[in-house]
């Protein structure tokens, strides 16, 4: 068997996407099914991301409890964890049972894990966003089950959007009530006026929001949010949809906030716009759901943060699904334990709520925490995956190259002065083309 490849990755880990979780058990009455045979196995091996092993751990212990089995968590960092993924499905020899793959992963490893369709009954596909369902299938069949996922969310400083000067003197500039932006006009309009010196000493030093240009998942969701269904590509047909009106409305969108932005943004990733939220120097960030939890205790915004959904654009609110799956080896000896071990996961989703990262896949666990102190990102991650408007990435292996070698690269040169964007999209488009040819 030969694997298709993914080239030219980087790190997304914890802010590409989120990391994984996962337990096993034969599911009763929760509507996942599992095989029979090989119940016996005494440990599984679960390959997964360094930074997954928190939310992992409840669920794995649960497991021991109720079926003596050990899951041994075998943590690797990001690009350890598909290099070793790759070499040992390829070789068909594999040393682990179940692997967490990254979404981005699961076209490049479809050939080399087993099929999870009997997992997908009715009534797990309905507690899962659609975009998960729809990400899990690749060439007719489900290749993983999504233990956890993530989106971005919009943050704001409660308050700056709460002090009664700022609210007066924004409905008098802008005609209608100050409050977390829900649209595009919205957000550039309360991106404006948040861009201020608030010291006097001539310089700005309060900026409306952050453009980041070194990372393509955002604009990704302003391309969903413009109203386009199939993302830089189609993967069904093939054609290459990067230089359609869709794709330029939203990359005009995003350059468009580049005023209220600090300079720099050709190089800004998501560990520099989090700073730059976290010292005060931001009004907003759209950021990963997973955030709302971590800000440092000594950062000048702590207990200031509050949490909306994703703003909207023509086509509505969305975001791009970021999750993990858990995928069995085709080559595995224990797949049928395996499997079961992945239903118990779906199962106890909601052991995941606590831990560091807090994030879950399923509807109800999000659903669960409805008005729980502390947990006000759930509604806005909620409201956000579920909004037809999102959809997950195109299912290619070429998916990072393009990534990596396209998109970024034209993000870069979309944020610098003087760019034509309608020029970038059509050489975007070349590229991409000669890629997948």
């Amino acid at each position: 068997m030969e694997l298709r490849k993914t080239r030219g990755r980087t790190r997304t880990a914890l802010f590409g996407t989120a990391v994984l979780a996962a337990g096993a058990l034969v599911l009763s009455g929760c509507g996942a099914g599992g095989g029979g045979g090989d119940a016996s196995s005494d440990e599984l091996t679960v390959l997964v991301e360094g930074g997954g092993h928190a939310e992992l751990q409840p669920i794995a212990d649960l497991y021991k409890k109720e079926t003596g089995t050990t899951v041994k968590l075998v943590e690797l960092p990001y690009d350890g964890l598909y290099d070793r993924i790759q070499t040992e499905l390829g070789s068909g020899s594999v040393s682990f049972d179940i692997a967490a793959l990254d979404a981005i992963w699961l076209s490049a490893f479809a050939d080399g894990v087993a099929p999870l369709d009997d997992l997908f009954t009715d009534d797990v596909k309905s507690d899962l966003f659609p975009g998960l369902v729809s990400e899990a299938q690749v060439g007719g069949k489900y290749v993983g089950m999504p233990i956890f996922t993530n989106s971005e969310i919009l943050y704001y400083r409660t308050d700056l959007f709460e002090d009664a000067q700022n609210k007066a003197d924004f409905e008098a500039k802008y005609g209608y009530p100050l409050a977390p932006p829900t649209t595009w006009d919205q957000y550039r309009d309360v991106a404006e006026f948040f861009t201020r010196d608030t010291d006097g000493d001539g310089t700005v030093d309060l900026y409306g929001t952050d453009v980041k240009g070194a990372v393509e998942t955002e604009w990704l969701a302003t391309v969903s949010q413009a109203g386009e269904e199939h993302m830089v590509l189609d993967p069904e047909t093939g054609e290459v949809t990067i230089d359609d009106a869709d794709h330029l409305a939203a990359l005009d969108f995003y350059t468009s906030l580049l005023p209220y932005a600090p300079a720099g943004a050709a190089q800004l990733d998501w560990a520099g716009a989090q700073n730059l939220f976290y010292q005060g120097q931001l009004a907003m960030m759209r950021f990963w759901g997973h955030a709302y939890t971590q800000t440092p205790d000594d950062a000048p915004v702590k207990g200031k943060i509050g949490a909306a959904p994703m703003i909207g654009g023509p086509g509505g609110i969305a975001g791009v699904p970021g999750a993990w799956y858990l995928s069995v080896p085709t080559a595995g000896a224990k797949q049928e334990a395996a499997k079961k071990f992945i239903a118990f996961a779906y199962e106890h989703n909601d052991l995941s709520i606590d831990t560091s990262l807090g994030l879950v896949a399923r509807i109800s666990a999000f659903e669960s925490q409805d008005g729980v102190a502390g947990k006000e990102n759930y509604p806005a991650i909620l409201e956000t995956l579920n909004s037809p408007a999102t959809h997950a990435r195109p299912a290619t292996p070429k998916w990072q190259e393009i990534v990596n070698t396209v998109l970024t690269p034209m993000l870069q040169k979309a944020v610098e002065p003087g760019a034509d964007n309608a020029a970038l999209l059509k050489d975007a488009k070349a590229q991409i083309e000669a890629i997948i040819k």
